[in-house]
């Protein structure tokens, strides 16, 4: 039998949520171990259009996604679209999903929402400046562009929306959406600026960053699967594949779309579905847009990185098949050729699994057995924006202390 390690605490999960949280506890004297079966920082995190997204209140299930359905499940041209093979499978959670669709539960699910998001932006500065990565951490606010009026005015209606909740944002008028992004094609409808949101421009330059400090200082990261947990007077004990084991105080699920089995072993049935991201990259010798700009009926981001421009978007779920949709990207690149006819063939393209719940809100919280095992999984769209914030919760959630702000809204009690 091989010998088991032992640490303080094991985080399961090598992406942003689980690099932040490590960061976090290294603040401490604890011991931290880094158990993923990929290089960390090399999933979803490392895929996304980039952004920090302060603005991103809006919840997947609301009263547009009921009224749309059944052009939004099962058109292939949708932003938001079912894989047919998925839908058995997806049944249960769907239902959930439709519930959570109804004015009240949508007005409470931005509410929650809007409360985890309200500092995002001075936290991630705060990470940045932590591992030295300011460089890749632009200010340039971000677009949602409207290509015709009705979608201007839709658009105001759901801006007006976010602005009551304290979201800082403007229209502005075609003309206006030209003086900052002079490259875009001339639109009929406009735009609407978030002007204090930020984006990375290269976000798995900045995850490289964090894991090398992390490493630096001392986190051990170990590449596995884990296969077991199981509670002892003494802790967890970890079974990861190959057979070692890992002994530890206290573990934390942040394995993204991963974590429904791992929750389970530990004795909760949360929820968790996937959604299955894409992107394309073009590289480029100059960039063509200033900030991240969001094709909002299309459903996709344009985002600068260094040296090329990420697009990247749309939501299908369907579980963790790792064959990419050709179709899918497909619509990516006609999307992209619509504001930039030039952009011919992607460079490379990506799939990635974001872990989804049905009311949009992350699952931050002890096990329903205690804090032993903690889990910070199911952000959805916006597990970048929240790492930090995530961080400090699950912080308060080991140490048994007072956190920022209230968990009873992402526990996974509330299932």
């Amino acid at each position: 039998m091989n010998p088991s390690i032992s640490t303080d605490v094991l985080i399961v999960g090598g992406g942003v949520i689980g690099l932040t949280i490590a960061h976090r506890l290294q603040q401490t004297n604890r011991s931290v171990m880094l158990i993923d079966p990929a290089e960390p920082g090399s999933g979803a995190s490392w895929g996304n259009a980039g952004t920090i997204a302060d603005y991103a209140i809006i919840p997947v299930a609301s009263p547009a996604v009921l009224r749309n359905l059944p052009a939004l499940l099962f058109n292939r041209n949708s932003p938001l679209s079912i894989r047919k093979a998925a839908i058995l499978s997806l049944a249960p959670w769907l239902l959930r999903f439709l519930r959570q669709a109804l004015p009240a539960a949508t007005q409470r699910n931005m509410q929650v929402l809007a409360n985890i998001l309200a500092d995002a932006g001075q936290r991630w500065q705060e990470l940045a400046e932590h591992i030295q990565g300011q460089a890749l951490l632009k200010a340039n606010g971000c677009l949602y562009v409207y290509d015709d009026q009705r979608s201007f005015e839709l658009g105001w209606q759901d801006i007006s929306h976010r602005q009551s909740f304290g979201i800082d944002a403007e229209m502005l008028t075609p003309q206006q959406l030209a003086s900052l992004e002079p490259q875009l094609p001339p639109v009929e409808g406009g735009a609407a600026f978030f002007p204090n949101a930020l984006y990375i421009n290269d976000p798995g330059q900045f995850l490289t960053l964090m894991f090398k400090q992390l490493t630096d200082q001392g986190l051990h990261f170990q590449q596995a699967s884990v296969i077991g947990l199981s509670r002892h007077k003494s802790g967890i004990e970890a079974t990861l594949s190959g057979g070692n084991r890992v002994s530890a105080g206290q573990v934390v699920i942040a394995a993204g779309a991963y974590s429904r089995g791992l929750a389970r072993m530990a004795g909760d049935r949360i929820p968790l579905q996937t959604e299955r991201g894409y992107h394309l990259e073009f590289d480029l010798d100059q960039p063509l847009l200033g900030r991240p700009v969001s094709a909002s009926s299309r459903g996709f981001y344009m985002t600068p990185m260094q040296g090329r421009l990420r697009v990247a978007g749309t939501v299908e779920l369907g579980g963790l098949n790792p064959k990419a949709s050709r179709h899918r990207l497909d619509k990516l690149q006609q999307g992209i050729n619509y504001y930039f006819p030039h952009l011919k063939q992607a460079n490379r393209s990506w799939l990635g699994f974001r872990p989804s719940i049905p009311d949009s809100r992350p699952v931050i919280s002890a096990s329903k057995y205690g804090n032993d095992i903690v889990y910070a999984f199911g952000h959805g769209h916006i597990g970048m924006t929240l790492a930090p914030i995530t961080a400090e919760l699950v912080y308060a959630l080991l140490t048994s202390t007072t956190p920022p702000i209230d968990l009873n809204d992402y526990s996974a009690g509330r299932f």
